[in-house]
């Protein structure tokens, strides 16, 4: 079963990304044909600056690596190095009415956060259509957020198999209900747009300090604290039960919930990161590793255009 998935370069990556997305499609690849791509023409709606993009795309490769991605278990590449993407998304954006990409939520929350509503923006679901489809990619793994793009591109596909024959496999979103979203220390979702994020490898004095302000209500130490909160939302995947049941009881403060959390993220990471700083030496074998993933998802992306092109033309 072939699954795909892409990560922005947009900053660095964070808890969110991880237990959202990069743990699973690790994991997912010791049994499952995987494509990560790195969405570098997804990242220009929110980032147009060169130096930081590149900053980017070789930091979510180290990062990846550092992680444990196996470039013979996943197909591992820059987006933007197959032109398919971009000329899939022509084709099918012809095909798009525009009241589909009116009611995308995504688009409409983005913009409700201070982001500038580009075309680009506007056109993101075709573009990730395009990323999806050019691979016949069977399984999408996605936040919460991002289920109803997955919808679109089945929209999508329906309707050029409608009207050219069947040529596109539909692909189903897979959630998992655990990580649908994880917040970050504002409460809302863990995201590099809203600047609310804690960083994987982070020095340890910059992820105590992310930590120590997770947002918190102003209730004491021996009351009993909320549930719902940011900062269980995100201990929870490294506090135990019976420290979080504690806390929530009574009798233990923010700060010391959030010291020992802070040493729990960084204890999780620390062999991560140890990994992470032998690979940053050697930049030319982390873009030899791109270049091969590139080379075997071009194969792939070429023959679906041709077929693709062949339907209609």
């Amino acid at each position: 079963m072939r699954v795909l998935t892409g990560i922005q370069p947009s900053g660095l990556p964070h808890l969110g990304n991880y237990f959202g997305m990069m743990r699973k499609i690790l994991k997912m690849s010791q049994k499952e044909d995987v494509f990560l791509f790195i969405a570098d023409l997804h990242a220009l709606t929110t980032v147009h600056n060169k130096e930081k993009l590149q900053n980017g795309i070789f930091s979510i490769a180290l990062d990846f690596l550092s992680l444990g991605l196996d470039p013979e278990k996943v197909t591992f590449y820059r987006q933007s190095e197959i032109q398919g993407h971009t000329e899939l998304a022509w084709i099918l954006a012809t095909l798009t009415p525009l009241g589909l990409l009116k009611r995308a939520h995504s688009f409409k929350d983005k913009i409700s956060k201070g982001i500038e509503p580009s075309c680009g923006l506007f056109y993101y679901p075709i573009l990730m259509a395009a990323d999806i489809l050019l691979y016949d990619a069977e399984i999408v793994p996605v936040g919460k957020d991002q289920k109803q793009h997955v919808e679109i591109t089945r929209d999508l596909a329906l309707k050029f198999n409608d009207t050219f024959g069947k040529t596109f496999i539909l692909p189903k979103s897979r959630i998992d209900q655990n990580t649908k979203t994880i917040p970050g220390i504002d409460g809302q979702k863990m995201s590099k747009s809203y600047g609310n994020t804690i960083d994987l490898f982070a020095d340890e004095k910059i992820l105590q300090k992310k930590v120590m302000s997770i947002i918190t209500d102003s209730r004491g130490v021996n009351e009993p604290k909320d549930p719902q909160s940011a900062l269980i939302g995100i201990a929870k995947f490294f506090l135990s039960a019976e420290e979080i049941n504690a806390y929530l009881q009574g009798g233990i403060g923010n700060r010391d919930i959030k010291q020992k959390l802070a040493l729990k993220i960084n204890n999780f990471f620390a062999p991560f990161k140890e990994k992470r700083r032998k690979l940053q030496k050697n930049p030319k074998k982390i873009e030899e590793i791109l270049q091969y993933g590139q080379e075997k998802a071009q194969k792939i992306a070429s023959k679906k255009l041709a077929e693709v092109k062949n339907a209609f033309m």
